[in-house]
């Protein structure tokens, strides 16, 4: 496998090396008989589109049977889309296996927790250790790899789609296996597989990895590091199988760069995104807006995630719709300017490429509902003009192109293994989200008009002086030396309840809570105190807490109370802590705020740290500030957070200028303005 093993994007025609956004969709030709696909080219070359993704669902029509071939239909797409000066993300097809491939080996489909096994007849009905199912794949992969290996079109490889969307947890005797091997390599031997689970609790101790399960319905909770273990396991069963393909894919086209498609967003935790991101050239994630009061501040927040994980380089937002999605309750459509601010936010934390699901909106199957570049009502409608209007606009942003993100004062940090095990059950409350939590505390920092990165558990902290470590759960003793260390050296960290208890192996760090945090906070508390869903705290700062409190104890001269319990069980005891360590501070908040009540404390916290808003006054809550660029020239993305137009009068100090033409004037509602900023403009 000889490869350059610096890092890649995507590989673009040789003799065309303006910089550009890549602009496109997933391209689902199969779908549409062939006297359409002469039509999209035409309709995609108006759109500006340069890139789209093909194959990704096509199996079963490449592969129709066991033995049998058939590229004729995608080697014409592929031609047709060379010559129409577009690009093409080349899936390897494997995210769906042919109804043919169940019907010969039903030993591939997924078992659940339950012991059922899931039926074809969807997608995704693979297991993820099922070495049948890798052989079949990466025989489709190689046979794909070689047959388009020389093709003018084929820009980078797109592995699967979505790994772990539907099959990341698979309890067979398959995934039993492997797991057993996982934790041979993890332990080495039994005893310490024994003392990490903690087995002498409900007799549990094992004689062998043999008598090893996954954690399947059982008769009361399993076993509660068996789930966490599980939980890394099938995240890294997925890697493997990403690395599978990859290797594969490198050692037959070693000058294509290569990527998958992460799902950064809402909900989706059950891949280690962190630590998949050094497994591909380019990171890639695929986003979808969810209803709600914060739910552009959630967009913010997964690609500022995403653009991290990506280490502050370039990365692709490979889908995103146009408008309503067809999975939601209620699958509600954008409104006018949502389509052009969705994707700029995301181009303003990273992204170099913007592109949906899919390009033409499907006529039949699961999905038909679902919004497109080209929706049902055709070329001659109010989504498709925008979409020109967005190709346009992003031909006029290319020389931002390239740029990374610059890093703020601040940071949020995000921990996968704390997500995990702080939401597992028998705990003191069922009603935590750690996930939101996170979010709630991103939204205060928009509130106040001050950027924040949100860093992943491993990224480096020196560059920040306040770091916000919500329901950082999972504290082995290395991330205590880590924080200390931050704090030490004038840094300023802020941790909430629920964090420090458990150390890797989710064993109670004894002593008192917060465990291995308790002497950097210099509080100790013997009790949670969790609240019941209708339940609420009133604090002597003016706030209202919810869902959680403590039973805390001031153990260090040096920790001031910044506010108390006014009521309830805790009145009178302290809610939010800090303690002063040289220049740098350690503070606790006992409760859950949510996203209205912490503005006011991350303020004075801020305010503690010396961070300031790089907004004028008027602005701060209304804007949000992206900015990309190093050195003394960077691009600043103002958003439009409200439904009012905004006046930007306020930034004009002569280091600000539209790229794209525009006047710095009126900021739309909903709108983006990107500005060039040096910073040594008199």
């Amino acid at each position: 496998m000889n490869r350059d093993p610096s890092p890649r994007w995507l590989r673009w025609p040789t003799d065309e090396s303006t910089p550009r956004f890549a602009y496109g969709a997933d391209y689902n030709p199969e779908q549409w008989p062939r006297e359409v696909w002469r039509e999209d080219v035409r309709l995609m070359r108006e759109a500006g589109v340069n890139i789209v993704s093909l194959a990704i669902f096509s199996w079963a029509r490449i592969q129709p049977t066991p033995d049998t071939w058939d590229f004729a239909w995608l080697d014409e797409v592929m031609d047709l889309l060379h010559e129409g000066g577009i690009a093409v993300d080349l899936a390897t097809a494997t995210a769906s296996p042919p109804p043919w491939l169940s019907t010969l080996h039903p030993e591939i489909l997924p078992v659940n927790a339950l012991g059922q096994t899931i039926s074809p007849g969807a997608r995704q009905h693979w297991r993820p250790t099922s070495p049948v199912f890798r052989e079949h794949a990466l025989r489709l992969a190689r046979t794909m790899a070689e047959r388009y290996r020389d093709h003018p079109a084929l820009t980078a490889w797109h592995i699967s789609n979505e790994l772990g969307c539907h099959n990341v947890y698979d309890y067979s005797e398959d995934a039993a296996t492997a797991f057993r091997d996982w934790l041979r390599a993890r332990y080495g031997g039994v005893d310490a597989l024994n003392t990490a689970w903690g087995t002498a609790f409900w007799s549990q101790r094992y004689g062998s990895f043999d008598e090893v399960l996954p954690p399947r319905l059982a008769a009361s909770h399993p076993n509660p590091t068996q789930q966490l273990d599980f939980k890394r396991f099938s995240s890294d069963a997925l890697k493997d199988y990403l690395r599978a393909e990859r290797d594969l894919l490198y050692g037959v086209t070693p000058d294509v760069p290569v990527t998958t498609n992460f799902m950064v967003m809402g909900e989706t935790k059950g891949m280690h995104y962190a630590d998949w991101a050094g497994e591909v050239d380019f990171v890639s994630n695929d986003h979808y807006v969810h209803p709600g009061p914060q739910a552009r501040d959630e967009l913010s927040f997964s690609a500022n995630l995403t653009g991290n994980i990506a280490g502050g380089r370039p990365w692709f937002l490979m889908e995103h719709s146009t408008s309503a999605v067809n999975w939601q309750p209620v699958n509600v459509a954008k409104r006018d300017g949502d389509l052009a601010r969705d994707s700029l936010l995301h181009v303003a934390h990273g992204a170099d490429a913007v592109c949906y699901f899919q390009w033409r909106q499907s006529a039949a199957g699961a999905e038909k509902y679902h919004s497109a570049m080209v929706p049902h009502a055709g070329a001659d409608s109010e989504v498709f003009r925008s979409v020109v209007e967005l190709g346009g606009r992003l031909g006029r942003l290319a020389e931002v192109v390239g740029a990374e993100r610059r890093p703020a004062r601040a940071a949020i940090l995000f921990d996968w293994e704390s997500w995990w095990a702080s939401e597992q059950d028998s705990h003191p409350s069922s009603l935590l989200n750690y996930r939101q939590e996170a979010l709630d505390w991103y939204s205060a920092f928009l509130a106040l008009g001050v950027r924040a990165d949100v860093i992943h558990r491993g990224a480096a902290l020196d560059a920040y002086d306040l770091v916000v470590a919500p329901v950082l759960h999972v504290v082995p003793e290395e991330l205590t030396k880590e924080l200390t260390c931050f704090v030490e050296r004038g840094g300023h960290l802020v941790t909430t309840y629920f964090s420090g208890v458990v150390d890797e192996n989710d064993h109670a760090w004894l002593g008192g809570y917060p465990g291995a945090l308790r002497d950097l906070l210099g509080i100790r508390i013997e009790e949670f105190g969790p609240l019941l869903p209708e339940e609420s705290v009133r604090l002597d700062d003016g706030g209202t807490g919810t869902l959680w409190t403590d039973r805390i104890t001031v153990a260090d001269p040096e920790v001031s109370v910044l506010a108390g319990y006014q009521d309830g069980a805790q009145a009178g005891r302290p809610a939010i802590t800090r303690r002063a360590v040289g220049r740098g501070s350690a503070s606790y908040v006992s409760t859950r705020l949510g996203a209205s009540g912490l503005p006011a404390v991350l303020a004075r916290l801020l305010a503690g740290a010396g961070v300031e808003s790089e907004l004028p006054e008027g602005l701060r809550g209304r804007v949000e500030l992206a900015v990309r660029g190093t050195g003394e020239s960077a691009y600043w993305f103002l958003i439009n957070r409200t439904d009012e137009p905004l006046d930007l009068g306020e930034l004009a100090d002569g280091r600000l200028s539209p790229v794209d033409g525009e006047r710095l004037g009126a900021l739309p509602p909903r709108g983006v303005t990107v500005l060039r900023r040096t910073e040594n403009a008199g």
